[in-house]
């Protein structure tokens, strides 16, 4: 195996990229391998889509299948490779069927490449033998490492593309120029491209596309749940029966807590499902009753003490301890060898399991924690905000927005954070936010100097605020009072990036480490055409963005 798509990749010896029997991530090599022969496949069932789309007789079925597919192979997402063995036998099906409804329709089915193809082996020893074909590194001693890198940045965007559309299509936002426009990026992927300035138009294209997919699936959530609201939610818990909510999917934790109305069992949420309770359809469920620990990274001790069932609904999943591991279920694309996966919206065995445990047995002293600061509630507030610019009592906004993790270093977050001055906002959405969200920083007038817009899946809702104000000041966003500051762990967050690129947003500052498949000359690119700057230190960085603005 190799993989080195994500932040927790291993470096060492000068070299990035876990290659060993294991990751650090927990997932096996076999598994590895199957993934990358699962992407394979999908470029080439991404070429034959695109044919269709073309044509205007696309397959829905394929398309779901594609985010679906694309969404497993995130880091921390499944670990069971009896699923990739399925996967890859119903991408083969699927690719014959597209295949089939091309030449139908009189479609020569010229200029394909080797990936569409691809016969995989019915065999598992057999299979692994084709995986070289599909490695990430695969062609490097012809290409080098820069167009390697470019195309991991692409591939590893789309993947994070993917995940977002899948979360919007589940809650029934679907749209021809989304699914088109991934069919059109793993086309692009299967000829392998190596002219660099084509593959950097394509990772902005793909950032483009990305930002289509996150105004798809902020409809979708607000449409499902309503506009969020500033909440405060307990992070304390009250006694009974409990069961834990982990991941993004808001429709999960919907589904769950309809099928736990009436049963006296309370529902918590964890890491990214904490801004649910400021969706009011959400919130309205009276046995929502808080958020319980922090970041995914923290989970393997969390799970352990929560005193009832948890469901991981995507997104990050850890090797489950055996101290919880027969009470933990996963939804969706999650799996690990030997969990029990919920079908079909069925939750019967986690209720069973929640009735069966002791969940809380005495009710804590309440702590509570604000969320729910959406574009509607910031733009509401607009005159607010602009008048407090305007008279100086606000000098500047920091958008703190990423994932968390457990290498070193992610503490600059919480540095940054602290040191920024008070007369200075703090935005922040993803997981991140745990690195600071308890602490106290007040209030500037009437507006909360901590402002938690959401979770990663609500980039769209950042965007939107920064170009509101833009336009309320009548310049440009990167003219604004204001700077991001990225914390990157996986493929969704490098959606993200090429979206802020693709934008033409300037001066993010991105890290605690950098991605290992940016190469320095690639990173060269990125802070010489976008301003990209690796993070130094806290307060270097907070003095440096505020002598720009001045």
């Amino acid at each position: 195996m190799f993989c080195f798509q994500c932040e927790q990749t291993a470096r060492q010896d000068g070299q990035a990229g876990c290659a060993s029997a294991k990751g650090v991530c927990g997932k096996d090599e076999v598994t590895a391998d199957l993934q990358d022969l699962l992407i394979y496949q999908l470029k080439g069932l991404g070429e034959l889509s695109q044919r269709l789309h073309q044509h205007g007789t696309p397959d829905q079925a394929a398309d779901s299948f594609i985010l679906y597919a694309l969404f497993t192979t995130l880091t921390n997402v499944n670990f069971n490779r009896a699923v990739f063995t399925g996967l890859i036998a119903e991408a083969a099906r699927l690719r014959d069927k597209l295949r089939a409804t091309l030449e139908a329709a009189g479609e020569a089915l010229q200029g394909l490449s080797a990936a569409a193809h691809f016969a995989p082996a019915a065999e598992l020893t057999e299979l692994l033998a084709q995986a070289n074909i599909a490695s990430v590194r695969a062609g490097l001693e012809l290409v080098g490492e820069d167009v390697i890198g470019l195309r991991a940045l692409i591939l590893y965007g789309l993947k994070g593309v993917a995940a977002y559309a899948h979360h919007a299509e589940v809650l029934g936002e679907k749209r021809e120029e989304i699914y088109a426009g991934i069919a059109r990026a793993l086309d692009f992927l299967a000829h392998d491209p190596a002219d660099i300035p084509t593959l950097l138009e394509e990772a902005l294209a793909l950032g483009r596309l990305n930002l289509i997919v996150m105004e798809a699936l902020d409809a979708a959530n607000t449409g499902a749940f309503g506009m969020p609201t500033p909440t405060q939610v307990r992070t304390t818990p009250v006694a009974g029966k409990a069961i834990l909510v982990s991941g993004h999917d808001l429709r999960d934790l919907h589904n769950i807590l309809d099928a736990t109305k009436g049963t006296g069992i309370n529902v918590y949420t964890h890491g990214e499902m904490l801004p649910a309770h400021g969706y009011p359809r959400l919130h309205a469920y009276p046995h929502l009753a808080g958020n319980y620990g922090s970041a995914w990274q923290n989970q393997q001790q969390e799970f352990a003490d929560f005193p009832g069932p948890i469901v991981m609904t995507s997104n990050c999943l850890i090797e489950p301890r055996a101290a919880y591991r027969n009470r933990i279920f996963t939804a969706g694309p999650v799996g690990w060898p030997g969990l029990r996966h919920i079908q079909h919206d069925d939750y019967a065995q986690v209720i069973q399991a929640a009735q069966a445990m002791p969940g809380f047995t005495q009710t804590a002293a309440e702590k509570t924690i604000l969320v729910g600061f959406a574009r509607e509630t910031l733009l509401g507030a607009a005159e607010t905000v602009i008048e407090a610019v305007k008279s100086g009592a606000i000098k500047h906004f920091f958008l703190i927005g990423g994932c968390d993790g457990a290498a070193p270093g992610r503490n600059y977050y919480t540095d940054f954070a602290d040191h920024a001055p008070e007369d200075t906002v703090l935005l922040t959405l993803g997981c991140g936010k745990y690195r600071f969200n308890s602490h106290e920083f007040g209030n500037i007038g009437p507006l909360p100097r901590l402002l938690d817009v959401g979770q990663c899946n609500d980039s769209y809702s950042a965007i939107q605020i920064a170009s509101a104000l833009a336009g309320a000041f009548g310049c440009g966003v990167n003219d604004l009072p204001l700077t991001l500051v990225v914390s990157w762990f996986e493929q969704k967050a490098a959606a993200v990036l090429l979206t802020l690129l693709a934008l033409g947003l300037r001066n993010v500052r991105l890290g605690p480490s950098l991605p290992a498949f940016l190469t320095p000359t690639l990173l060269n690119v990125l802070v010489e055409t976008f301003g990209v700057q690796p993070i130094t230190n806290a307060e270097a960085d907070i003095a440096a963005a505020l002598a720009r603005a001045a």
